[in-house]
Order: structure tokens, then sequence, then C-alpha cells
């Protein structure tokens, strides 16, 4: 039995690898902003957390972790985005973006490490995403965002480098999950810009209905914990975008990743 802590419990893969860790006999502290909307269930357990107060979300975690003793195992998987030209990006809306899937996520990173460090070892799974090698159109601050994500914990991989915590970078692929009904989509009011926003749209919304469910990744990340001597890095989703793509586009020039993105996308 584990003691997990997740972020992004109440929807999507955070809401499926909860339900699954719990349903297999793990103790799990899942986090919402609403945890009304956290199913109930013995063994997981609702926390109330804002990834946007990072005061407020040290505090959160340290009374979890009060209950729970110490957390074998903390996901970093909460997320938002946007949909538009990133030429009319705010600096608010970017600082926004990072806030919560760099900044937090960070922070949490070194609060599991004290904790871990005090407790003997550990495992962190951030769970950034197939956007940070391969970047969707129209989601600048998301790809930047998660690409910083992806590095920081390569980063802690090569610094934790003998130690008894490990650290593992999840990338998704496309997930059919309610991540774009939660997205705000414009053109910028830009009319240059209308045609090609909806062009990718249509890519993006259609391959994520035809994606795998989110059950895909939980049971990935179970895996992950469970697993004598884990990967630092795994891709997950549909064979194209987990094996294929990430393995062609490795060994091609920018200027022939970007011609096949736009390929792709049908820009």
């Amino acid at each position: 039995m584990k003691r997990v802590f997740i972020t992004g419990a109440s929807a999507g893969i955070g809401l499926a690898t909860a339900k699954l860790l719990a349903d297999r006999g793990d103790e799990v502290w899942g986090t919402s902003r609403d945890i009304a909307r956290i199913p109930q269930s013995p063994r997981l357990h609702a926390v109330r957390f804002d990834l946007g107060d990072t005061v407020s979300l040290g505090e959160s975690f340290r009374a979890a972790l009060r209950e729970a003793g110490h957390f074998d195992i903390v996901i970093n998987n909460a997320g938002s985005g946007h949909f538009g030209p990133a030429e009319f990006l705010s600096a608010e809306a970017v600082h926004a973006q990072f806030q919560t899937v760099v900044f937090a996520h960070i922070e949490l990173c070194r609060l599991a490490l004290a904790s871990m460090r005090t407790h003997g070892g550990g495992r962190i799974i951030n769970v950034t995403s197939l956007a940070s090698r391969l970047p969707v159109p129209f989601m600048g601050a998301y790809n930047a965002a998660k690409a910083a994500m992806a590095s920081f914990t390569m980063s802690l991989q090569l610094e934790l480098e003998g130690s008894d915590i490990r650290v593992i970078d999840v990338q998704p692929g496309d997930i059919r999950t309610e991540f774009n009904d939660a997205i705000a989509k414009t053109d910028g009011g830009d009319p240059r810009y209308t045609a090609r926003v909806e062009q990718a749209w249509r890519v993006v919304d259609r391959n994520m209905k035809a994606a795998p469910k989110p059950a895909s990744v939980a049971r990935r990340i179970a895996k992950l914990i469970d697993a004598a001597n884990p990967p630092p890095r795994v891709t997950v989703g549909d064979s194209f975008q987990a094996i294929v793509a990430p393995f062609i586009f490795r060994f091609l020039p920018q200027l022939v990743r970007v011609w096949g993105l736009k390929k792709y996308y049908g820009l």
C-alpha cells in the first residue's frame, strides 16, 4: 500500500489515476479547488487546493502530509490551457499558465523532496505533455510551460542521481478528457488568424475525441509506481503520437519538424 498525493484529482487523468490507485488499495490524497467534484471513497481523501496561491498551496500540502504521515508518491498532474495566437498572449495570461503548470508544481517538488529526504525516499511523477517536444499550434504558453516543467524534471533527475528519490516525466499525447471544453478559444481579434485557428482547432478537437481514455495514463502511472527501476520518461497515447512521431522527429532538423507539424494540422 502506497500513500499518494496527486493534484488535479477531480477530472481527466488525475481523477482516473486517483480512482485506480484508491480502488487497488493505496491511500490517495487528491486535490481540487472544488472538493465536491472528487468522488467519495474510503481511501480517497479530498484536499482543497489552489495552484494559483503558493502560500495556501504549501499549507494544504503540509496539512495532508500530517494526516498521511508521509507520502511515498507525489504526482504533479493538474493543468490548464488556452487556444489562440501567441502574438496576442498577454504577460498576465502567460504568467497564469506558468503559475499553474510550472511554478506551483516546482514548489510541490520542493516540498515533496524535503519530506522524502526525511522519510528516506519516494517518487515524484510529473505529468508534462508530448507538446513539450511536439508543440500544438495556438497553444504557445501551454507548450512552453510543459517544456519548462519537462526540463525542470530532467534537472532533478541529474541532480538526484544516487539518491533514494526517483523523478519521472510522464508525457501524454492526446487523451480523451474534458480539457478542450475548458479552453477559451480566440483568434485574438485578428482576421488573419481566424481561418488558421479554426483549422487547427478542428484537428485538435478531432484528435481529442478519438484519443485513448484517461485510464490508459492511470494504468501507466500505476506501473511506474510499482516498477523496481522505472524509466525517467514515458510517453502515453496512440501509437503514432506516443511512438512513431517522437522517434522520427528526434532525428529531423527544425525546418522539417516545423513543416511536418504544419502539414499535420493543415496549416
